[in-house]
């Protein structure tokens, strides 16, 4: 490996298994000291009393890496506040954060519980501001008081919160909102030499392989070649971005899938008619046709 992370401090959320777990591996294989979070609990969220945490930073330091595990809830204020405090009571710093963590409660919105909602959308949404926020205040701190910041975060974000899916209507909710959180951050943390992208991962994951059907189907392992969906995929240009070499890219949000990784390119200004007064209702139908025959055809919502 080429030691693009010596020195270098990453905590990795939902760490113990699948692209967290690569994540981590991938991280101190490049020289990076890695705070390994998990708290064990299944696809959807449900207790299993599995440490996976412990196993993973056990491989790490088989491998002669340094690390760490930390068992904080990180959608809770103190728990991500504590995830913080492990990185800088074990290493004295923190220089890269990768909010990874989530899981799925799947079901059309017709039919969704309020706790199905919620549950997602607090794991997801909430699990990336808390842990982002604690970190970002350690960073401004360290700003101020004249100390030199080059500071990572790489949100996970995924194609159903970019282009929807059908039957995970609070996922891609909290996903969609990640993806705009991360252009948020990128914009108010610059100054303090903090740099903020994304990924939108595709991979064979508990998540996937737990939806079922087609989408199970697809993420397979193949009986021989690349394998396109390995979790292991993701990881390269998640060390890449929490590298120094990255000091340039923030506010992006990247899909990964096998080789291939693409730049998202998000909500911008399309087609425009300006009457120069208040629109009247009746005239507004002719005005909107024109403007969406000019306007580029959406993305098909996943499963539409």
């Amino acid at each position: 490996m080429s030691g693009l992370l010596d020195g270098r401090v990453v905590i990795i959320t939902g760490a113990g298994r699948g692209i967290g777990r690569a994540h981590a591996l991938a991280f101190a294989a490049e020289g990076a000291k890695v705070v390994v979070n998990d708290i064990g609990v299944g696809g959807d969220g449900s207790a299993t009393g599995e440490t996976p945490a412990e196993q993973v930073v056990a491989e790490i330091e088989a491998a002669g890496g340094t690390a760490v595990v930390n068992g904080d809830d990180v959608a809770s204020w103190d728990g991500a506040q504590n995830l913080i405090k492990t990185a800088l009571d074990n290493f004295g710093r923190l220089d890269v954060l990768v909010n990874n963590a989530g899981f799925l409660r799947d079901r059309m919105l017709v039919g969704m519980s309020e706790e199905e909602w919620d549950a997602v959308i607090r794991v997801h949404l909430k699990g990336h501001f808390a842990p982002l926020r604690h970190a970002a205040a350690y960073w401004r701190a360290e700003a101020k008081a004249g100390r030199p910041v080059d500071a990572r975060i790489i949100n996970t974000s995924s194609g159903a919160g970019l282009m929807g899916s059908i039957g995970q209507g609070n996922y891609a909710a909290a996903k969609a909102g990640i993806a705009e959180m991360t252009v948020q951050a990128a914009a108010e943390l610059k100054n303090y030499g903090v740099r903020v992208n994304a990924i939108a991962p595709a991979a064979r994951t508990r998540m996937t392989l737990g939806a079922g059907g087609a989408m199970a189907d697809a993420m397979a392992a193949p009986e021989d070649g690349f394998d396109a969906m390995a979790p292991e995929n993701i990881s390269p240009l998640v060390v890449w971005l929490g590298s120094a070499e990255a000091k340039d890219v923030t506010g992006r949000v990247f899909e990964v899938e096998g080789g291939k990784i693409t730049v998202a390119e998000g909500w911008r200004h399309g087609p425009t008619q300006d009457k120069g007064d208040r629109w009247e209702p009746s005239e507004l139908g002719p005005v909107v046709a024109d403007l969406l025959a000019k306007a580029e055809t959406p993305t098909p919502v996943y499963g539409a």
